[in-house]
């Protein structure tokens, strides 16, 4: 008899589903078949069914918060079973103990944290029989009954299991003593709010505030170009002064004479350059370019496009979600025939087919076995289904997964760029830049939306020499934009991309061996953990940082929690590990070392901490109240229609007399995606005038302003500078 462990009851349910079963109450009874002649028993975990033991576990001196109790460093990490997981946990050590069981089968997902959540549970079992691995990237019937005839043994996979150990193990240490440390530390400076940093979570955070402060200290200065309409006959077209390529002018003044001297006069074309470009159709997904092609299309989060992907695979319509691969071996490549013979066949996809390139099976761009390790990329499986008849969100994720492998058999996209040189009156030089597209290619499988700004046109037939007249000169002016927010989707990349900000579609290129932030399984969580401890907040799918998020990382200064370099070469030993090329418990003596220099250096920095330019007082006021401790009603200043006071309502300052009078004053705590610091809200209850902030944002423009209070309106308006 075999027990056969899944990592989720759903999971569970499908592999059971080749072969005849019973469902019971925590698990499946399969009756005996071919593959299990003697019948088998599968349960599963759910999801995590242990943790990591607390500090206090280990010595009791490390339950209360203290430096002098720090670092916190256990000789050896012991795990225990979730409290309200018992139940589960139960009836696979009961199993575990039968007699007649004779082969252990892990049947997790297979990644490095499956493997953990299933052995974590085995070595508390203290289990003692033979194990095996079931590795599939797909949960179709097919797939499921050819990965259980070809189990891996236990030791193919166990390093993966060190690997995510180490990983947990680490990030357990650091976090735990850092957290308690600039906790602690910044209570020394009046701020009582619990701050929580982690390997991962720490450097992302850093990157965005990072950003923040680039767009808070960007000054805008006003720019004007000149822009010339060019007529030859009945054909027109446009073109924009320039001098060395910049077109740019900072002079007004200037910008005016160049206009003045342009009216009336003649053109004439110098030079028409052209270049052909060629661009492959893009790479198959992995998660990371799932999540941010969706984000940018569809506006989900990371997390969100991670659940949707994580049902379609549960269905068994695509291959396994948290893929770091954008290649699939050649097994796959000869499946893929058959899977687009059935997409031909579905209402929206027959205009794609004939496919161009019949088979993409020799093709290394995605067929190439070397760059698969664990999972391949993401595609559709065999068992192919009407998008139309998922959810409307299970529909957009599926399309674009069918659209990447159709697009993968389509020629390149080419087009001719011409940049053409005009003359005014021998003098004045203008350009002019157009696009002809030569092949649509893949392009007629993926639309792409032109980028704001482009200043590609349809230009008419031209000829060098050609003489042209002036109909029209404008004086168009401008303002330097400030550095935009990163979207949800770009932070997934730039996460990646270990802080290194590429906006390039073939990333996997350049990333080949990437030395990112976490992995393609983590980042979505690590994004959502920086939102659940309010360090960032996601408005308009734009990244904010908050003021408790500024005022970590401005404590942090340039300790090495905050680099996203450090990290990264940690992800690049803990693959290693995964490896076998790396020893966990020298990695493990090495977090241990860095985790007490870490303490130290806090200690010495805290003494030179300086929180100017950080609205300290708005992050005093969003402390967390302890359990039985009574919400505090901390007032700010005086409410300007009555005679009440204004108090901290959660996300809004609001009157105190709301519930005796119905006073509604109140003021929002973020307008236009400023947060608005304590001492301004203080200010304008005081004068009527908060006086000049910068950082407001609309339409991806970032301006300055002041809070003011309208009497004869009774209402709080914005004054902005021009």
């Amino acid at each position: 008899m075999k027990l056969i462990i899944a990592e989720k009851p759903d999971q569970g349910t499908k592999l059971a589903a080749p072969f005849p079963h019973q469902k019971k109450t925590g698990y499946i009874e399969i009756s005996p078949c071919t593959l299990f002649p003697q019948g088998a028993f599968l349960t599963w975990a759910v999801g995590h069914l242990c943790e990591l033991v607390p500090p206090e576990q280990y010595d009791p001196k490390w339950k209360k918060w203290s430096i002098q109790t720090l670092p916190i460093l256990p000789e050896t990490f012991k795990h225990q079973v979730v409290k309200s997981k018992w139940k589960q946990f139960n009836i696979i050590k009961e199993f575990l103990k039968r007699r007649e069981l004779s082969e252990v089968i892990i049947a997790s997902d297979a990644g490095r944290e499956g493997e953990a959540i299933v052995r974590i549970i085995l070595s508390l079992c203290k289990n003692d029989k033979p194990t095996k691995r079931l590795w599939i990237s797909s949960l179709t019937q097919n797939a499921v009954s050819k990965g259980f005839q070809g189990l891996l043994d236990e030791q193919d996979t166990r390093n993966l299991y060190y690997e995510a150990l180490s990983r947990s193990c680490a990030d357990w240490v650091v976090g735990m003593n850092a957290s308690r440390a600039y906790t602690l530390l910044l209570q020394q400076h009046g701020i009582s709010d619990v701050f929580s940093t982690g390997r991962v979570q720490t450097p992302t955070l850093a990157l965005i505030v990072k950003r923040e402060e680039e767009i808070n200290n960007f000054k805008a200065e006003a720019f004007w170009e000149v822009v010339a309409t060019f007529q030859q006959e009945e054909m027109t077209f446009q073109g924009k002064w320039h001098k060395d390529g910049e077109t740019r002018i900072k002079d007004k003044e200037m910008a005016e004479r160049i206009v003045h001297f342009c009216r009336g006069k003649e053109a004439e074309i110098a030079s028409i350059e052209k270049e052909r470009k060629s661009f492959q159709p893009p790479y198959l997904f992995n998660l990371s370019s799932l999540q941010a092609t969706a984000n940018k299309l569809f506006k989900y989060s990371p997390q969100q496009t991670l659940d949707i992907a994580q049902k379609l695979y549960l269905k068994g319509i695509i291959s396994y979600p948290r893929s770091d691969s954008n290649f699939i071996t050649k097994e796959e490549g000869k499946m893929l025939p058959d899977i687009l013979q059935k997409i031909s066949a579905i209402k929206g996809y027959e205009s794609f087919f004939p496919l161009p390139v019949p088979s993409i099976e020799k093709n290394k761009r995605y067929v190439n076995e070397k760059k698969v390790k664990d999972h391949y990329a993401i595609i559709p499986t065999e068992q192919v289904k009407d998008p139309a008849k998922l959810s409307n969100e299970e529909e957009k994720i599926y399309d674009l997964i069918i659209k990447r492998l159709i697009a993968a058999h389509y020629e390149n996209a080419i087009f001719d760029y011409t940049t053409v040189h005009s003359l005014v009156d021998k003098r004045a030089t203008f350009i002019s830049k157009g696009k002809e597209t030569i092949q649509e290619g893949w392009r007629k499988v993926i639309y792409e939306k032109k980028g704001e700004g482009n200043e590609e046109q349809d230009l008419p037939a031209l000829q060098e020499g050609m003489k042209l007249t002036i109909p029209k000169v404008e004086l168009k002016e401008g303002k330097t934009q400030a550095p935009k927010r990163f979207t949800e989707g770009e932070l997934i990349t730039l996460m990646k991309s270990a802080g290194k900000y590429i906006e390039d579609g073939e990333l996997v290129k350049i990333l080949n061996k990437t030395e990112g932030l976490g992995t393609e399984a983590t980042r979505a969580g690590i994004i959502g953990v920086l939102k659940d401890r309010k360090y960032i907040y996601v408005q308009k799918n734009r990244v904010f940082a908050t003021e408790k998020g500024k005022l970590l990382i401005k404590a942090l200064g340039n300790s090495i929690l905050a680099s996203p370099e450090m990290t990264a070469k940690w992800e690049q030993r803990l693959s290693e590990i995964g490896e076998g090329k790396a020893s966990p418990a020298i990695f493990m003596e090495q977090v241990k070392k860095l985790s007490a220099k870490l303490i130290k250096d806090a200690v010495t920095a805290s003494e030179m901490w300086n929180f100017e330019g950080i609205d300290v007082d708005s992050v005093k006021l969003a402390s967390p109240r302890r359990k039985g401790q009574k919400k505090s009603q901390v007032s700010v200043g005086n409410c300007k229609k009555c005679d009440g006071k204004l108090i901290d309502k959660g996300s809004f300052y609001g009157c105190s007399n709301y519930r005796q009078s119905k006073c509604d004053f109140t003021i929002s705590k973020k307008i236009l995606g400023k947060t608005i610091p304590v001492a301004n809200i203080k200010k304008l209850l005081k004068d009527g005038d908060s006086g000049l902030m910068q950082g407001f944002q609309k339409n991806d423009r970032t301006f300055d302003a002041s809070i003011v209070w309208n009497n004869d309106s009774g209402k709080i308006e914005l004054k902005w500078t021009n």
